[in-house]
């Protein structure tokens, strides 16, 4: 099954009329909560889950919930603790291929995710995402003890501790790791990211506020 528009070739009718939709622009698949469409119920599926909650996919190792397959492979490998993927200008490394690319921008300044509503402009996808949440008023992390609902998942973990008692944690959105503050959790998200802060006086960069603070 052969695409008139660009000669792709497919297995079946069904791919090849998945695939059309990228030529066509249409969008099917309408999301009953937020309004988003998709070209592909399995696109829909994994976008409902971001309101859901839902994580039916496990990590083996820790038994961290996932609701994508690419996020679960992701996260695997944070366990290899293999860094295949080495900054050309810096020589850091890196174990995912899209953690590079993330650093690379704080090399070049880059920020290709623009927000629709206000223009602001961000260097990392799910930065611009959770952005969004300020224009949307979508609350998606709801208390499982009380009525509140939060734009971000710290922001609950945070909130959870009044109900548990527990001393302050703060997760890392790359791995397993919990910071007992938010200032650490920034610091120890750059490791992954690779993002760095900036002096206002000479060029000298620096990953966390405590060493750029001493200079």
């Amino acid at each position: 099954f052969k695409c008139a528009v660009c000669k792709k070739a497919f297995r079946n009718r069904h791919q090849l009329k998945t695939h059309m939709q990228t030529h066509t622009g249409e969008k099917p698949f309408e999301c009953k909560v937020c309004g988003e469409r998709f070209t592909q119920l399995a696109h829909i599926t994994r976008h409902t889950r971001t309101h859901t909650g839902e994580k039916p996919l496990l990590c083996i190792v820790c038994k961290r919930g996932f609701s994508d397959h690419s996020g679960l492979i992701r996260h695997m490998k944070t366990h290899s603790g293999e860094k295949s993927y080495k900054c050309s200008l810096c020589e850091k490394r890196f174990r995912l291929s899209q953690h590079l690319t993330n650093h690379m921008r704080t090399h070049t300044g880059e920020k290709p995710y623009e927000c629709d509503v206000c223009k602001k402009a961000f260097s990392l996808k799910w930065t611009l995402k959770s952005h969004m949440l300020v224009h949307t008023g979508e609350k998606p992390h709801q208390c499982t003890l009380c009525d509140k609902a939060f734009t971000q998942r710290t922001s609950l973990v945070v909130h959870m501790r009044k109900h548990t008692g527990k001393k302050p944690s703060f997760p890392c959105a790359y791995c397993n790791k919990s910071m007992t503050c938010k200032r650490d959790l920034k610091n120890h998200e750059r490791t992954h990211t690779g993002e760095k802060l900036s002096c206002r006086y000479c060029e000298k960069m620096f990953t966390q506020s405590g060493l750029l603070a001493k200079h």
